[in-house]
């Protein structure tokens, strides 16, 4: 079967690269100055050979099997700015990154139509949103970490990753982390968390060796998609210490591969005791790793696209 060519637009980074660990084709449209959604291949991951930068002006003049839309805007403005009328008419899917912003479980997706497919990150994302009509379907995250990099936990403190912390609030958890802050060691990293004496952003490719040495992972993040840095974070091996809300609540198993909960000063025990006994973060370290080798693994996530991919084109496509 000959690769897919699929015109997507340069959404979520780390995703995107994920996603192009397959061995289809994929298009990202470039506009002069690289505004949101149209930087191609940028964010400094090592991108691979069939990932192509396209000037967002030729998209009309070329062939694609499939369209995949990854944002309110690639499918309101975006797809009837570049896009052809026959190219409009492609097999089309959804990529939805979010669980629904406005209201928690009366927000109906933007995407009412038959003919598309939804594809939702999480199971909770899915259940959450009001998807209409619309087909769905639920790939979960797959990632990768290099060979080698493994949880040490040296260090006396634990580790959060969040873009955005200070500006993005109650959401992201902006005052859980400042209130646990003040109780144990946290450093913070990420876009813009100088903002909150943070130690800036680490790019994505040194991230997981820079993580290894922390104790544990705490994820402050009241509501949104399971994140990506989690995923990684288990996979090297951290701890996870995070809220019992959203999908978070499936993937952490308390005493085997971290602690969850919505009790605060629960969580800030549970942090205190990984930091006096490095033996049971070790413990928790295994548990952690097995849970994501099993549930995110990158092959795992390829094999689930290449079936949504060939499902939604169609064999006759494929053959051609």
């Amino acid at each position: 079967m000959r690769p897919l060519r699929i015109l997507t637009w340069h959404i979520h980074g780390s995703y995107l690269y994920y996603l192009t660990q397959s061995q289809h084709q994929f298009y990202l449209p470039v506009k002069p100055g690289r505004p949101e959604g149209y930087g191609g291949r940028l964010g400094g991951l090592p991108w691979s050979d069939n990932v192509y930068d396209l000037p967002a002006s030729e998209v009309k003049n070329l062939n694609f099997d499939c369209i995949l839309f990854q944002s309110k805007r690639n499918y309101l403005e975006d797809q009837y700015e570049i896009l052809s009328e026959s190219q409009r008419q492609l097999p089309r899917i959804y990529l939805e990154h979010d669980p629904p912003r406005e209201n928690p479980t009366n927000t109906r997706h933007i995407v009412d139509d038959p003919n598309i497919l939804l594809v939702h990150v999480t199971h909770f994302n899915q259940l959450m949103w009001d998807n209409g009509f619309t087909p769905t379907r639920v790939i979960e995250h797959g990632v990768i970490v290099p060979e080698g990099i493994r949880y040490t936990g040296e260090l006396e403190k634990g580790l959060v990753v969040v873009n955005g912390l200070r500006s993005r609030g109650r959401r992201l958890g902006a005052d859980v982390f400042a209130r646990i802050r003040r109780e144990v060691p946290l450093d913070l990293v990420g876009m813009g968390s100088e903002e909150l004496d943070g130690l800036g952003e680490i790019p994505h490719h040194q991230l997981p060796a820079f993580a290894s040495r922390y104790r544990f992972f705490f994820n402050p993040i009241r509501y949104t998609s399971l994140g990506l840095a989690i995923c990684e974070a288990m996979m090297v091996g951290l701890p996870i210490i995070g809220l019992a809300t959203t999908e978070m609540v499936t993937v952490v198993e308390n005493g085997v591969s971290g602690y969850v909960d919505t009790n605060l000063e629960n969580l800030i025990f549970r942090m205190r005791q990984l930091l006096s006994n490095p033996n049971h973060a070790q413990n928790l370290s295994q548990g952690a790793t097995q849970t994501a080798q099993k549930r995110f693994n990158i092959q795992r996530f390829i094999k689930d696209w290449d079936a949504t991919f060939k499902s939604v084109i169609g064999m006759n496509v494929l053959l051609q």
